[in-house]
């Protein structure tokens, strides 16, 4: 699975960040690694959507982002 990008989460977590094909669909993979003993392997957290959806999606993150921290968004 071709890795786009790392996000360290905890000392032993991290976001993984990852695109590719999955039975013909063109999908976006955002998941929880975990420290098992020296090795990092993909825990249960994640979600997994088409391509397709990726500006939805980032547009909504926007929106959350800008919300005020009471109402679900960032902390200034």
């Amino acid at each position: 699975m071709p890795l786009f990008t790392k996000i360290r989460k905890n000392d032993r977590e991290e976001i993984r960040i990852m695109r590719n094909d999955f039975k013909g669909h063109d999908m976006i993979n955002v998941r929880v690694f975990y420290d098992a003993g020296g090795e990092m392997k993909p825990g249960k957290q994640g979600i997994a959507f088409k391509a397709e959806l990726l500006s939805d999606f980032l547009e909504v993150l926007t929106e959350v982002r800008n919300m005020p921290p009471e109402c679900g968004g960032q902390q200034q």
